[in-house]
């Protein structure tokens, strides 16, 4: 995704001043046939004469393009301070989407950045001051920015595609949709992948068995590390906290009413501990999806609701103690314990986990991750300025979010889609789960991973060992909460400055208002629709920028490794769940699975899923901060994530089993896949 090299001359024309440079951006239709013209101020307030950016040798101002012009300013004219740069409506294509300019004197190392990052109008005068970084109340120019915040709020409408569900863009603007070579690598990878799965002959009928599936895998499809251990209870309790689903388990503080375990029935489990001697030891955890009891699901289809214990061992190691697939208790719904014949409990995992992926694709995943950032991205462009620091902070974290957001609308989540076809729930019981947990998400909350691990009692390392996902990410957390303290405290050194930035206040409201009050209603959001402190602002853009990345890395890219195998993680299951403890078979096991035609989509669509396609955190496809603040704060971001980076490998040199997703390198900056 990088910059394409400019073509300069070999030669600099005899009396030039200054190299003007300028990107076109990636855009559609970024590209202009229009006449350009520009005019430099220095730092005394002198201007040039207007100048037309026109090279022969070349088509200027193509998409993606740098392209330089050779300008000769007038004798003892100083280091440009702003630029004042317009454009004509020559030519059918005269649309034009400018990234940055930048000023170089030939004779010295004085240079001059000016980010724009906006479509400039036909026959406006646009004024760039350094950096383009200010906040509104200190602009010389607040009536163009707010005529241009006007002109976007046009384009970022909402609108609410799935009534109970967080707004989206109503319709996609062109600078939010895939540039050509993000397009071309996913479309190769695709085909490549298609093709590797097709020529196996294995894309028909049902499996004889779970192993059947071992054909598929080689160069491209490497066997997902859910094939070695999908029966074994340790992996089963691992997946709870190191692989795509990490935020649910909680500490058990008191066994929930309906959950028919007993003392005598687990005590062999605990190392004769009774329950409550356990649950006071912190060595009692659960997950609690009863609040799915009823669900309905695509098709009329149904899933359970179910619990499960798990205990921490003396060894430090987590294991599964008890399963219960339904919230009533009844003959009929019985608690599965590890002591069950083998294939009757690996059935009830199988169940479990068949509720798990159904939760963390639509919550963890979909929900919390995509649809909650785009909000925020919706809210962010409707209400600060590209001029503003706030949106030059938050900005790199939406890179392809609507695009990958419409498109899964149009490839997953449409009607007879992956999810419709390849999941139990499908589409309707996808929504449902989230119209179920949204009301009660909050940013401040769930949203910020030390209130999050604090509020579901995971916190103490000690208590609940080999917790990888919170140990790993709170390390990031911290490095993306230094990153934003010094952004947000470089530009706002009082509570004052915040307090009279309208755009900001707006930007609060906007995120805290429902969309029948035209804002986008995310709950929780520090300062409850008005920043009155320095502290709120941190403490939402901090949780913003994490759940872009790190959060969305976490749900994302161990999807291959889990969904890859179907026995592991199965997205569908065929007949019912178990209502009984008599002994299963393994011919009954594989009854339960998806089809290979349902499979082999769900390695396809989850590999291609898995794919890191865009730069890792702190290396920005787009620049947007380059004042000494912003400078400053990403140069010690990326020095931070360095660090982190030597822990985490560090930390996976002495466990058991590495854990990748979460390394700096792996994680990208926004949500763009």
């Amino acid at each position: 995704m990088g910059n394409k090299s400019s073509r300069q001359p070999k030669k600099i024309p005899q009396g030039t001043t200054h190299i003007v440079t300028v990107r076109t951006g990636d855009k559609k239709g970024a590209g202009t046939d229009a006449n350009v013209k520009i005019t430099l101020f220095d730092e005394k307030g002198d201007r040039s004469e207007d100048f037309k950016l026109d090279a022969r040798w070349r088509d200027d101002f193509e998409r993606g393009r740098e392209d330089p012009f050779f300008v000769q300013c007038q004798e003892n004219f100083g280091q440009v301070h702003k630029i004042e740069i317009w454009r004509d409506s020559k030519g059918i294509l005269d649309a034009w989407y400018v990234d940055w300019v930048k000023v170089k004197a030939v004779n010295s190392e004085e240079e001059s950045f000016f980010p724009l990052h906006r479509w400039l109008a036909a026959h406006k005068r646009l004024r760039v001051k350094e950096f383009d970084s200010i906040l509104p109340q200190d602009d010389d120019d607040k009536e163009r920015r707010k005529e241009e915040l006007e002109e976007k709020r046009k384009k970022y409408t909402t609108r609410v595609k799935v009534p109970g569900l967080l707004p989206q863009i109503a319709s996609l603007p062109d600078e939010e949709i895939f540039s050509n070579e993000y397009k071309r690598d996913l479309a190769k990878l695709k085909k490549r992948l298609f093709i590797r799965i097709t020529v196996k002959n294995v894309t028909t009928g049902r499996w004889t068995q779970p192993e059947d599936i071992l054909p598929v895998y080689n160069a491209d499809l490497v066997k997902p590390s859910g094939f070695s251990h999908w029966q074994c209870d340790f992996a089963f309790a691992r997946q709870r906290l190191v692989h795509c689903n990490p935020t649910w388990i909680r500490r058990c503080l008191k066994i929930p009413e309906k959950l028919a375990v007993t003392d005598e029935m687990l005590q062999s489990f605990m190392e004769g501990m009774t329950i409550e001697q356990a649950i006071e030891a912190k060595r009692i955890y659960i997950v609690d999806y009863s609040f799915l009891d009823g669900l309905e699901c695509s098709y009329g289809r149904t899933i359970p609701a179910p619990y499960a214990l798990f205990f921490v061992n003396s060894w430090k190691t987590m294991l599964p103690i008890a399963i219960q697939l339904h919230p009533e208790p009844s003959e009929t719904n019985p608690v599965f314990l590890p002591t069950d014949n083998h294939y009757t409990w690996q059935l009830a995992k199988m169940w479990f986990n068949n509720v798990d992926c159904s939760v963390h694709q639509s919550c963890t995943h979909l929900g919390f991750t995509h649809l909650v950032m785009e909000a925020v991205g919706i809210a962010t462009h409707r209400s600060l300025s590209p001029s503003h620091p706030i949106f030059r902070l938050l900005a790199p974290h939406f890179l392809y979010l609507m695009a990958i957001n419409n498109r899964a609308l149009e490839v997953l989540v449409n009607e007879d889609g992956w999810v419709d076809t390849c999941m139990s729930i499908g589409r309707i019981g996808m929504f449902n789960i989230i119209k179920r947990v949204l009301p009660n998400w909050r940013l401040d909350v769930q949203g910020t991973l030390p209130n999050d691990l604090k509020e579901r009692g995971v916190d103490d390392p000690e208590a609940l060992p080999n917790y990888h996902y919170r140990d790993d990410a709170l390390l990031l957390y911290d490095v993306i909460l230094k990153y934003t303290t010094t952004v947000v405290k470089g530009h706002y050194e009082s509570s004052e400055k915040i307090v009279d930035d309208y755009e900001l206040q707006e930007w609060a409201r906007c995120l805290t208002d429902p969309p029948e009050k035209d804002g986008v209603g995310i709950g929780g959001v520090p300062g409850y629709g008005k920043f009155d402190n320095v502290e709120d602002l941190i403490n939402a853009v901090t949780p913003m920028i994490f759940i872009g990345s790190v959060g969305h890395a976490a749900a994302n890219f161990s999807q291959y490794d889990d969904y890859g195998f179907p026995g592991n993680y199965p997205a569908f299951m065929y007949g019912k769940p178990p209502t009984d403890k008599k002994p299963r078979t393994q011919q009954e096991i594989t009854e339960t699975l998806a089809t290979k035609k349902m499979t082999l989509d769900t390695v396809l669509y989850t590999r291609i899923l898995s794919e890191r396609a865009t730069k890792p955190l702190g290396d920005f496809e787009v620049p947007y901060q380059f004042d000494k603040t912003g400078t400053a704060a990403i140069a010690q971001l990326i020095e931070d994530l360095k660090h982190v980076g030597a822990i985490i490998d560090k930390r996976n040199e002495e466990r058991t089993f590495p854990y990748h997703y979460l390394h700096p390198k792996e994680i990208p900056n926004a949500i763009s896949i």
